[in-house]
């Protein structure tokens, strides 16, 4: 074990909750556990590094690899650090159809970063994803927990001008989408 191996572990009010996720499943079974184990140590580390991922693994007992396969993945997990806000742009077809490429291009042209990067000032991280859920309301973005639907260059700017004000701010309902 590295020395970065051994400071990465929870608090023990968190691994009380992962135990308790963990116990939800058969004996045998804990890999069932992972999901819910991702999105807590995703919450109290910010991202999965390798070693957070190494260590979900021997908390669950199952391979550094099947974690990796998981947090790759899906969309909802970093796996590299990320900034305050990630702006996550829908990019399956009716959010293409409705424009997501040309919405995409403005973030890209206005905070100078492409997908998948972050801001200098580590405030905005760009990320194209699939699909959220919100088909009837393209093009949109979720900031967060917020869904931002029927969007403009316009209301993009002045999404991006609030999160910038104020990046930890909850801005459910502030812009009229």
């Amino acid at each position: 074990m590295t020395s970065t191996e051994k400071n990465i572990e929870f608090p023990q009010s968190i691994l009380d909750e992962c135990n308790r996720v963990i116990q939800l499943f058969p004996e045998g079974k804990q890999k069932s556990a992972l999901l819910r184990i991702l999105h807590i140590a995703q919450a109290h580390f910010g991202w999965l590094s390798v070693e957070v991922m190494d260590y979900i693994a021997r908390m669950l007992h199952i391979q550094p690899i099947e974690v990796y396969e998981v947090a790759t993945f899906y969309s909802m997990y970093d796996t590299k650090k990320t900034g305050k806000v990630k702006l996550e742009v829908c990019q399956t077809g009716p959010c293409m159809i409705e424009g997501a490429e040309r919405i995409i291009t403005h973030i890209e042209k206005r905070l100078g970063i492409k997908v998948g990067e972050t801001t200098k000032d580590g405030i905005f991280t760009l990320k194209g994803v699939e699909c959220l859920g919100a088909c009837g309301y393209a093009p949109m973005l979720q900031a967060g927990e917020n869904f931002h639907e029927h969007l403009t260059e316009e209301k993009v700017d002045a999404l991006i001008d609030e999160y910038r004000a104020n990046p930890t701010a909850n801005y459910m309902g502030m812009i009229n989408d």
